[in-house]
């Protein structure tokens, strides 16, 4: 007859494990000769302490008695309770061994000691005040090292400041007079030292593409197939096209397939010829991306073009243009079972020349920084609201169709 093995033998060695640790000497009795690195430390027992309770008897009232019988007010229906509830106007006297309990301890720069009041002594060290128990200690010494300078450096006093039209004025005659007498050997670099400035240029609005709106990408990884490491052309001329799948919007992504039609694009764009005999550049479907931060208003970057003149299109500067909006884009995960509208493969991209409605919308956006007298213009045209903001648009766009679509067009529906 087999015997079966119980599986409470695990359980009862659990419940019932015994803690000690074997001896780590031999015994005494016997001669052994024992290397003294075989003797356990102190510490060795911290583990069998913690795990032994302490024997406490404690009473029903946990040490602390209270003899309810000393206040009749308690037991009498009219009794006097002057002894529960004193007077807050005229408190009974205090015990002095009490009376440091009601001090600041901030007030003090010498930590109470055993219930006493301290002794300020001229090698203690003071305490930040208003300091919660729960605190590290390396954040208190951190407080106490900024708060003590501090608070022994005088408050400054704002200044008023004169926003009248005049001054405004004056402040900005008073920037053109800086700039025509600015010396450049007196402008040094804020990190590098001995490094001055050679050359100065005006920040102008670039009008060459003030006209376009630009946003900025920004992928969690490299896009494209070919490693880091590795030059990718086409990587200049990508495009981005909205797409809808049962109620999500991402962004397909197209590339060139070789690196030569990727440059002759390019080249085109930059001497793009007139008719319509343009060569269609191919783009193919590389994968999908889906949006994880859209960032709405970007005041602090912009696109910054430095021109020396050589061209002679227009003279020296500094040309910038802002940037509409910021989006952050990782790639997107490939599923079957997603239902496209209209996925395109592969997408003929060729140069045409505008229309007269696309014309007359550039013209309209160049003329913010081409035209001086812009802002009174749309002021006459009632275009100005009570506030001072200028509707530019009327918040209608062109569709891909050439029908007018109110919301700024396909880009400003999906985001």
């Amino acid at each position: 007859m087999s015997l079966r093995k119980s599986k409470l033998d695990l359980l009862v060695r659990v419940r019932y494990s015994n803690p000690l640790p074997a001896p780590p000497c031999p015994p005494k009795l016997l001669n052994i000769p024992t290397n003294s690195l075989r003797y356990a430390r102190p510490q060795f027992l911290n583990a069998i302490a913690n795990d032994t309770a302490l024997p406490m008897i404690v009473d029903a009232e946990c040490g602390m008695p209270l003899d309810l019988g000393r206040w009749e007010c308690l037991w009498e229906e009219d009794g006097d309770d002057a002894s529960l509830n004193p007077d807050p106007d005229n408190p009974p006297p205090l015990d002095p061994k009490d009376r440091f309990l009601l001090g600041d301890p901030s007030a003090s720069a010498v930590p109470y000691t055993n219930g006493t009041i301290p002794i300020a002594s001229g090698s203690s060290t003071p305490l930040p005040p208003h300091v919660p128990w729960l605190r590290k200690t390396e954040y208190l010494s951190r407080e106490g090292v900024q708060r003590t300078p501090s608070s022994q450096e005088p408050k400054q006093q704002l200044q008023a400041i004169d926003v009248s039209h005049e001054a405004q004025l004056r402040t900005i005659e008073a920037g053109f007079a800086a700039c025509a007498s600015l010396d450049l050997a007196t402008l040094s670099h804020p990190n590098k030292i001995g490094v001055t400035a050679v050359e100065s240029y005006e920040v102008l609005p670039d009008a060459e593409i003030w006209a376009n709106a630009y946003d900025l990408f920004r992928f969690s990884e490299r896009p494209g197939e070919r490693p880091v490491d590795t030059e990718d052309p086409r990587l200049d001329c990508a495009i981005l096209r909205p797409m809808e799948s049962d109620g999500d919007h991402f962004l397909a992504y197209y590339l060139t397939k070789d690196d030569a039609d990727a440059l002759e694009f390019k080249e085109e764009r930059l001497t793009p010829k007139g008719g319509e005999e343009n060569k269609a550049t191919a783009f193919h479907f590389v994968r999908d991306y889906e949006t994880v931060k859209i960032e709405q208003e970007v005041p602090n970057e912009f696109l910054l073009v430095l021109d020396n003149g050589e061209t002679g299109k227009r003279g020296p500067g500094a040309f910038y243009k802002n940037i509409e909006r910021k989006m952050t884009l990782k790639k997107k995960r490939m599923n079957a079972s997603d239902t496209y509208a209209d996925k395109w493969q592969v997408v003929h991209i060729s140069h045409v020349a505008m229309s007269n409605d696309e014309v007359e919308e550039r013209n309209e956006a160049l003329a913010e920084v081409v035209d001086p007298l812009y802002l009174f213009s749309r002021d006459a045209e009632g275009e100005v609201d009570a506030d001072g903001e200028v509707d530019i648009g009327g918040g209608i766009g062109i569709g891909a169709d050439g029908e007018e679509e109110e919301g700024g067009g396909i880009m400003a529906e999906i985001f």
